[in-house]
């Protein structure tokens, strides 16, 4: 959530840094708020200051022997329109909550502006693509030859979007999300983490998700939600606390189960792996002081970009511009892995510093070495998606035979095994 005090005092300001990534800003609406807002607060202190008179009046007579029934009633009449006066700025103070937990981040002023994904910079590119001698397949052939992949017994058992690995496959999949973990923890200073799959709709407010992207989300009893990136709960450990500054920064790797509906894909990548309902990643979650977030978030892509280079994967980072970093986001770097199948980049994580623009939503804050209270700033990104990141190996990996070379830090993981056939 942005600062309140900033949209009161700035707004036109604002709204212009808003209108950058295609952001409208409703200044008249707020602005409306904001003057009935002030005007209850107004008149709700001077009736406040009105009872207190009246109610040492209201002493006085008593103290005198006087009759207090005339004062007893003008102060019971005060009190009433004092009692309406704050449940009408209770209301004004909902949708004025309600109206600012709309908006999204400022973009920090390093994003490139643009308008969409075609407007994205490429900040480096790192490994070239392989040169085949015969035609590439994409995962979605290679992995029907090794009667390994399985989408029709998914789809009669859930539905579309859904996939079975089986045998050496599935054990690749398994192999990746060990070896992401053991890279980040053992080589990047991070914290392994296991967190619930299913939270409550106070978690998601915190980190952005509720109220604007309720329906990509799969809502279970109650107020609770199936996670749609460990993201949440991981982030949601600092919520409603303070930390103390010698205690960051703090940097945790949490492998989890995601759940998207995908409801605003509307047919897109509904062939293989690429956009599931149910998917597996290894999340990088960085909680730190402000003046630090920024050196994080290039730390952060580089310990993704690390996973790509030790798996000799071809990709490039790509600067989001401000037309399409998310919601929550200040900046966002992608890593976009080279998918053969496809001759083309694709998404294959997301590293974003999101400000203190979450933790103003969860009360996170730290106490600084003068024992000042601050809030404290958070970053995410995936370390990597495991679903997409098998994509990647097994369509760059595989030979005219249509087998799989496991690269040479997975063999390990693999039992020795050096080719999927």
């Amino acid at each position: 959530m942005l600062d309140p005090k900033l949209v009161r005092n700035n707004i036109e300001n604002v709204a212009a840094l808003l209108k950058k990534r295609g952001f409208t800003l409703d200044v008249n609406a707020f602005t409306a708020l904001e003057e009935q807002r002030k005007a209850l607060q107004v008149d709700m202190q001077a009736l406040q200051n009105e009872r207190n008179v009246r109610s040492k009046e209201v002493g006085m007579a008593k103290a005198k022997g006087q009759p207090i029934e005339p004062v007893m009633a003008s102060l019971k009449e005060l009190s009433d329109t004092l009692k309406a006066k704050e449940e009408a700025f209770a209301k004004i103070q909902i949708d004025m909550d309600d109206f600012l937990a709309r908006l999204p981040n400022i973009p920090h002023e390093s994003v490139p502006l643009g308008k969409s994904e075609e407007d994205n910079q490429v900040i480096r590119t790192v490994g070239t693509p392989r040169e085949f001698d015969f035609t590439p397949k994409d995962h979605v052939e290679l992995g029907a030859d090794l009667s390994s992949m399985d989408f029709d017994t998914a789809a009669k058992i859930s539905g579309a979007r859904f996939v079975i690995l089986r045998g050496k496959l599935a054990r690749l999949h398994r192999a990746l999300g060990q070896f992401m973990l053991n890279l980040h923890t053992e080589n990047h200073g991070y914290q392994e983490i296991i967190v619930p799959a299913l939270v409550n709709a106070e978690s998601l407010f915190g980190t952005g998700q509720l109220p604007k992207a309720k329906e990509d989300m799969f809502a279970v009893e109650g107020d609770r939600y199936l996670v749609p990136t460990s993201e949440v709960p991981v982030t949601n450990t600092v919520r409603d606390t303070i930390v103390e500054a010698k205690d960051l920064p703090i940097r945790y790797a949490c492998y989890s189960p995601c759940f998207r509906s995908e409801a605003g894909s509307y047919g897109k990548d509904m062939r293989g792996m690429l956009r599931q309902h149910q998917f597996e990643k290894v999340e990088l979650v960085h909680i730190v002081k402000p003046e630090d977030s920024y050196a994080a978030l290039e730390a952060l892509t580089q310990h993704a970009e690390a996973v790509l280079q030790q798996l000799e994967l071809p990709y490039r980072v790509v600067a989001l511009c401000t037309g399409d970093i998310g919601f929550t986001a200040a900046k966002t770097y992608d890593l976009e892995v080279w998918l053969p199948g496809q001759q083309r980049y694709r998404e294959i994580s997301s590293c974003s510093n999101t400000e203190a623009f979450q933790a103003r939503r969860m009360k996170a804050r730290y106490r600084d070495e003068a024992g000042k209270i601050e809030l404290l700033h958070t970053l995410n990104g995936s370390g990597l998606a495991i679903g997409r990141t098998l994509i990647a190996v097994i369509e760059n990996y595989q030979d005219a035979l249509g087998r799989i070379h496991i690269p040479k830090v997975l063999q390990a993981y693999m039992g020795g095994l050096t080719v999927i056939e």
